[in-house]
């Protein structure tokens, strides 16, 4: 494994992290158990990953303090609460009940970094300003020791929220989608976060676009469509084919781990499984060397100004809210 400090909270982590949402949830989205879900969490230690991030809306707490038992002093955990309820932004009380709920179910006293959740911009002012005082003062009690924010990729593409909040304190990590074909945060975020000390998580790496080939032509098609890609895209059927040769990438997901993990200003990649031998694989990707310089340039040229693309929702969250 391979370590960094992530921005300057003086935590040294994994550059690959556990991510414990998604659709996989650690297994629990495709009907896992909870024991299932402890041995992934167990395995992933096992393999040097130290950076563990979980949340609230994932349901995965639980496991997480189990899978950690005996090991919490060698384990960083993330964990988040949501920034609003169905029926609005959320008080700093029930941040604060959000947290102590999250420290029960983690079996800790503290968490590591603790982020408010999807962060819209127009719910950005009430995050900082009544949100953040009310954590902060659980900070100076020890009950966190960073506090963190996330973006809601799928409803802030231009990372609006994102761009204003690694400007100013208080945030002192950063949780951002950025991929192969998400590229905005190469210009507008990892480089103040990195002049700022910022700490950086990495998600929408892979998401379907890269897992699931339908997805990834219906993609192409769409872009093709409105001129945003070369025509021929959408009649392909491996579209990005040209990453996969002697001396690049072995597959889409191991190009989309290797094109994010070695941008400038990123500290931790998070990647999402529920199943053990999934584990290797990703961790391994995470790990190999950047990409050729001329299919990062390809890349680059492609897809460099393409806005929201393969930001899209875990399934369970799409489905309840067409329901």
């Amino acid at each position: 494994m391979q370590y960094t400090t992530l921005g300057n909270t003086g935590l040294k982590v994994s550059v690959a992290g556990l991510g414990c949402g998604g659709n996989s949830r650690l297994g629990l989205g495709s009907g896992g158990s909870d024991a299932q879900a402890v041995a992934v969490v167990r395995a992933a230690l096992d393999l040097g990953v130290n950076f563990i991030d979980t949340a609230e809306a994932y349901g995965t707490e639980h496991v997480v303090g189990e899978a950690v038992v005996g090991r919490r002093d060698t384990v960083v955990i993330s964990s988040k609460c949501r920034s609003r309820s169905p029926a609005g932004p959320i008080s700093g009380a029930d941040a604060v009940r959000a947290l102590e709920n999250s420290l029960r179910l983690l079996k800790t006293d503290y968490v590591d970094i603790y982020h408010l959740h999807a962060v819209a911009p127009a719910n950005y002012d009430h995050a900082l300003k009544e949100i953040a005082p009310a954590l902060l003062r659980e900070k100076e009690k020890g009950k966190l020791r960073h506090l963190g924010i996330t973006e809601t990729g799928p409803n802030d593409p231009k990372q609006e929220m994102m761009a204003r909040a690694i400007a100013e304190p208080p945030w002192e990590v950063a949780m951002l989608a950025y991929s192969m074909m998400n590229q905005g945060a190469r210009r507008a975020i990892l480089p103040t976060a990195k002049k700022r000390g910022i700490g950086t998580l990495l998600m929408f790496v892979v998401r379907n676009i890269f897992s699931r080939p339908a997805a990834l032509k219906q993609a192409m098609a769409d872009l093709a469509a409105s001129g945003q890609v070369p025509a021929d895209f959408a009649k392909s059927d491996a579209p990005l084919s040209f990453l996969i040769h002697d001396g690049g990438a072995s597959s889409l997901t191991d190009a989309a781990y290797r094109f994010v993990r070695h941008e400038p200003g990123v500290d931790v990649v998070l990647f999402g499984t529920g199943k053990q031998e999934h584990l290797r694989a990703n961790i391994d990707s995470i790990l190999r060397p950047p990409l050729p310089e001329a299919d990062i340039r390809k890349l680059r040229d492609l897809f460099g100004k393409l806005v929201g693309v393969g930001l899209d929702l875990p399934d369970a969250v799409r489905t309840a809210a067409k329901a």
